[in-house]
């Protein structure tokens, strides 16, 4: 069969699909084994892909489990089926997070392969890779979608078109999130929303955790939806406080029901069965209409793929149908593909140590390149260790400023506010038995480092004026399936030494970002791409082609940002829905020719959907030194200020939507 410029041809006994490229390239050759084992060609590429968790970056070499209802991660091949060889792999939540096998496979040499419903692993530890099915599920129609494409973004929007796109999340969900573990009193509950509006720490959003885990938490043991009233005495009451603080309220929810299906619109006898979403969704009303922002799933490792799809849908459909015009929150700590059309992700329980902060950006590119862009970590990592100092909070604070979830959570969880570290006390320090014994607790003389608050008010204060951009990239990631946290491979496909690193990243098209993840650094060595980069710190430019080494002190983590690039900045913020008449900053930085789109919306509601948004485009044509600015969709006035990377003053203009011409 000719196919685009290629061919595809099929044998039979044993079932085989080899697709070959125009110029006689193989791009891949899938044979089914009589014992139902699947395998399909490596080839050359680095192998990307497959959701959270597992050997890092490459994928090459490793064993991934793919989930099947017993618990992450694992599996049962049955031995006596020909040609069967147990897989081994190790499962390291403490440094990568919970293991979220996604089978959908990308290669650095053009080609992707998603799996539809396999049950077993991926044993890619061979020259060919193989996918060993679980004998304990039994025979299953498969669907295997191949994707063959030279360039990564064709790749990615072939993946959102089989499994969904994503969603655009609630604008305030991109802001500082603050998670909040054993609770003391309503008034301290309140008072920390009026402490971080006294220090002018910009937040939007407090998570509280649900008893169980916490001998104070929201509700009043696991699985349940009733307020703690030592806690939450008057919870709307409460709430609204919150809400005037201009703060969200997320709560944490765990125990769902084990073979959960259907969905909330169900009805009649089948809306009654405890497995029903409907019914469970039923269960969460009263405390949500209450003014509850959005929810926090926790603990489905026991979910088949198909129950955890209905526990992703349920908390996307079930808000809506009570605030139908408000976009919903979720985020889940159990995956599967298809999760991007309905929420979050996060990586589970890591230890707060330094080789976990290193995991974890790796962690997080691949879960990007499986077509999953809003996820993140605890900042500070969960569960509390002596490594847990000032500074490695302020490093993977540094690191979850320019991740799209932006929540520091963690036991001993008074540590885990910007101005924690400054207090001379631990707060509570929630041992539980598991993984943390009492007196594991960092160095006292460790709560008197006055450094840690203002650097992370520095970088909460340039996430928000960063808004503009991280919006524009999640509008981007719900047209196109292109993820926020990039590889460098989605950009720089044709230069092997960016394809490899996975230690560096880009955040969203333009700007570079390189996490310091070494103790006592002192220097960041990092790459850049092809092309001309501006230290965004201090302008300075590199070429790039190059591994460089930048000096680095506490307050800084190297960023740069492409020649070409147009960036729009916005005003500091304390939350994403203050005002303000500040204009809109566009900063060029010139060498090359280049474009953004901005995009603009209500940040709450669905009427984006039906055409009501704002984009400002702008082109700058090097070559002449000149910018053209236009509104392709969209109407209305709107201040700018635009000037060079390089220096000059400012250009102040007042944008009316018509195009306009800018000489510098």
């Amino acid at each position: 069969m000719a196919w685009s410029g290629g061919k595809v041809e099929v044998s039979t006994d044993p079932l085989v699909v080899a697709v070959t490229a125009g110029d006689g390239r193989s791009c891949q050759r899938l044979s089914i084994e009589r014992n139902g084992e699947i395998r399909f060609a490596l080839g050359h590429g680095r192998l990307f892909g497959l959701g959270q968790g597992g050997q890092q970056f490459d994928r090459r070499g490793g064993v991934f489990p793919l989930v099947n209802g017993q618990g992450e991660g694992e599996i049962s091949v049955d031995m006596n089926q020909p040609g069967a060889r147990a897989p081994h792999y190790d499962f390291d939540l403490a440094h990568e997070g919970a293991r979220v096998t996604i089978p959908w496979i990308v290669s650095s040499g053009g080609w992707a392969i998603f799996f539809h419903r396999p049950y077993g692993a991926f044993d890619l530890s061979g020259d060919e890779g193989r996918l060993i099915p679980d004998a304990s599920v039994g025979a299953s129609p498969l669907d295997a979608f191949l994707v063959v494409a030279h360039d990564p973004a064709q790749i990615m929007r072939e993946y959102a078109a089989i499994t969904g796109f994503p969603h655009l999340p609630p604008l305030w969900s991109l802001g500082y999130m603050q998670s909040r573990r054993t609770l003391e009193s309503r008034e301290a509950v309140l008072d920390e929303a009026r402490e971080f509006r006294r220090r002018r720490l910009p937040c939007d959003t407090f998570i509280y955790l649900g008893t169980g885990f916490t001998t104070g938490g929201w509700n009043v043991g696991h699985g349940k939806f009733e307020f703690n009233e030592s806690i939450f005495p008057d919870p709307k009451t409460m709430i609204d406080r919150l809400h005037d603080d201009n703060l969200r309220v997320v709560l944490h929810v765990v125990d769902p029901p084990l073979h959960l299906s259907g969905t909330v619109d169900d009805t009649g006898a089948i809306a009654q069965h405890p497995d029903n979403a409907a019914r469970y969704w039923n269960e969460h009303r009263a405390v949500s209409r209450l003014g509850v922002d959005g929810w926090w799933p926790d603990v489905g490792d026991m979910l088949d793929p198909a129950a955890r799809l209905a526990r992703f849908r349920m908390y996307w459909d079930g808000p809506i149908q009570d605030r139908p015009d408000e976009r919903p929150f979720a985020l889940h700590r159990n995956g599967y593909a298809g999760i991007q059309r309905y929420g979050w992700l996060w990586s589970g329980d890591v230890d707060s140590t330094w080789d976990t902060l290193a995991m974890q950006v790796p962690v997080g590119l691949n879960t990007g390149l499986t077509g999953i862009p809003y996820w993140g970590t605890d900042i500070g990592g969960f569960v509390t260790t002596p490594e847990l100092t000032g500074e490695l909070f302020v490093r993977w604070f540094q690191f979850g400023a320019f991740c799209p979830s932006f929540r520091a959570h963690g036991r001993t969880w008074k540590l885990r506010l910007p101005w924690g570290w400054n207090t001379g006390e631990y707060g509570p320090e929630e041992f539980d038995g598991s993984r943390l014994v009492p007196g594991k607790l960092p160095d006292r003389r460790e709560l008197h480092n006055a450094e840690v608050e203002p650097i992370c008010k520095a970088y909460l204060e340039l996430r928000y004026r960063l808004m503009p951009y991280l919006y524009s990239a999640a509008r981007e990631a719900h047209a196109t399936g292109m993820p926020i946290m990039r590889a460098l491979w989605l950009h720089y496909a044709s230069d092997p030494n960016a394809v490899a690193r996975g230690d560096e990243y880009l955040w969203g098209r333009d700007i570079l970002v390189a996490p310091v993840v070494e103790k006592g650094a002192t220097s960041r060595t990092l790459y850049l791409p092809h092309g001309t980069w501006f230290d965004f710190w201090t302008g300075a430019q590199q070429q790039g082609g190059r591994e460089i080494t930048r000096p680095v002190d506490l307050r800084t983590v190297p960023i740069y940002v492409r020649a070409g690039a147009i960036i729009p900045t916005g005003p500091v913020k304390q939350h994403t829905a203050e005002t303000s008449d500040a204009p809109l900053t566009l900063t060029i930085y010139p060498g090359a020719d280049g474009a953004t789109e901005v995009y603009e919306d209500d940040g709450v509601s669905f009427a984006h959907e039906t055409g009501t948004y704002r984009t400002i485009a702008a082109h700058w044509r090097d070559a002449e030194r000149r910018l053209v600015v236009s509104s392709p969709h969209g109407s209305g006035t709107r201040k700018l200020a635009i000037g060079l990377a390089t220096g000059g003053a400012m250009r102040d203009i007042v944008f009316e939507g018509k195009e306009l011409s800018l000489q510098f």
